[in-house]
């Protein structure tokens, strides 16, 4: 099979037991992500504190690929600044889309990095994304509804 290689332990494991898909009380931001090309749909929320991702956490269904991927970078982004996360999800998007990454980036990645070979199969692109575009549009969206803060 062609893309066996993508269907690493990993994956599989964070498809079959994610620790971070469930309903999150008290989420501080909430946005939804679909992929209409394959019918993967996720929602996902954030309990942000002083500017740190206190709690992430999804819901919803789709492949193997989109599940896993969620659930990677719940764990990836879990404690780390709302300017670090938005780093991660770019470093994931460019990987994702073929670009090679240092050996730092993977380690920063952790266990997302696996999901690599992923940008060999433009189908599968989408699936591994879903999560990752759309914190980043929700990270994106809320900084520019913020506030400006004076100093």
């Amino acid at each position: 099979m062609a893309n066996s290689g993508i269907y690493t332990t990993a994956l599989m494991d964070h498809n079959a037991h994610p620790d971070y898909k469930y309903e999150m009380d008290g989420a501080t931001h909430t946005h939804e992500g679909i992929n209409p090309s394959c019918g993967d749909e996720l929602t996902l929320s954030l309990r942000v504190e002083d500017g740190v991702i206190e709690e992430a956490a999804f819901t919803g269904h789709g492949c193997a690929v989109s599940q896993a991927s969620a659930d990677m970078m719940a764990d990836v982004i879990t404690g780390e600044t709302v300017e670090e996360a938005l780093r991660l999800s770019q470093l994931f998007i460019d990987m994702i889309k073929g670009k090679e990454l240092t050996e730092q980036d993977k380690i920063d990645l952790d266990e997302a990095a696996q999901l690599q070979d992923i940008s060999h199969m433009p189908a599968r692109v989408k699936c591994a994304e879903l999560a990752w575009r759309t914190l980043d549009g929700m990270l994106r969206e809320n900084a520019d509804a913020a506030p400006a803060t004076t100093e």
